[in-house]
């Protein structure tokens, strides 16, 4: 076997078919992004080097930068809501064992499962102020007046419930894996040593579980920044773009109002953030496992 690994040839062809997957399925197209960004190609045609144009525009344009705060909600509502009760939910059902535990795992899962279009009507026919299911449940509370929940008003918190609703099973499995993955051992010395299921939840279960926690918030940030089918199949980004999202913008910008250039320059600002995001929650996961140590 080692003198396997030592031929230059095996390692080549372990290693290349990933390089090149790397180089044309990731590295090129963000090499096209930024190349297009600097252009006022509509997609089809000829198109000439504006410069810095593109992200001018950027700048300046309101619903691009609502589109970043509506994300920006979408990660503090996974942040704050979602993935505490993942959290929660996992410790929970790591402690059910025996078919509970198979079972309940199975129905939060559920919602990622079935197609996201199916989600997007399903939500459409709960939020529906005429015969919607939500509007039904409020009437029994002596709500009688008929509330449209994709009013300016409602829209953008009608359209988190359900972004957060539909990734919850994800982040509670990861967080799932990463509890079963703690040594039984640690909680059997903590029950001798008299710690309740508070103190073995916050001083075992939580400080080994943040690994899972620092990828899980990264790509719960990612994922807020790259919302698109949901959001477009709900609501499309409107009434008005109150709901409308980073990627969203994007594919409206780029394939319906054939600004092919402008809609990279949005690409190429969004990996930016994602780079930016990514580095800043390394750093401090990292300085705070330092400075423990």
């Amino acid at each position: 076997m080692k003198k396997l690994y030592s031929n230059k040839l095996v390692i080549l062809s372990l290693v290349l078919p990933g390089l090149l997957v790397f180089i044309f399925a990731i590295l090129a197209p963000i090499c096209l992004s930024i190349f297009y960004g600097f252009t006022n190609y509509s997609g089809m045609g000829k198109f000439d080097y504006i410069g810095l144009s593109n992200y001018k525009n950027l700048i300046k344009d309101k619903v691009f930068w609502t589109s970043l705060r509506n994300s920006l909600f979408l990660a503090i509502g996974f942040i704050c809501i979602q993935h505490p009760l993942a959290i929660i939910v996992a410790a929970v059902l790591d402690k059910l064992q025996g078919k509970a535990e198979g079972v309940f795992r199975c129905i939060y899962f559920i919602p990622n499962v079935i197609s996201v279009a199916v989600i997007a009507y399903l939500w459409k026919f709960i939020y529906n102020p005429d015969f919607g299911l939500l509007n039904n449940i409020l009437k029994l509370f002596g709500q009688h007046e008929k509330i449209n929940w994709f009013s300016p008003k409602y829209a953008i918190w009608s359209v988190l419930i359900v972004l957060i609703w539909h990734g919850f099973g994800w982040g509670m499995l990861i967080y799932y894996t990463g509890i079963k993955n703690i040594d039984p051992v640690l909680y059997e010395a903590a029950v001798i040593d008299g710690a309740d299921k508070k103190a073995v939840f916050f001083r075992i279960t939580l400080p080994l579980m943040k690994p899972v926690i620092q990828v899980n918030v990264t790509m719960a940030i990612i994922s807020a920044l790259k919302q698109m089918e949901t959001v477009y199949l709900l609501t499309g980004g409107g009434p008005g773009n109150s709901t409308q999202f980073a990627a969203n913008y994007l594919y409206q910008q780029a394939f319906k109002a054939f600004k092919y250039g402008y809609g990279n320059a949005i690409g190429v600002v969004y990996i930016v953030i994602c780079l930016v995001v990514t580095v800043s929650l390394n750093r401090i996961f990292s300085d705070r496992q330092l400075s423990k140590g």
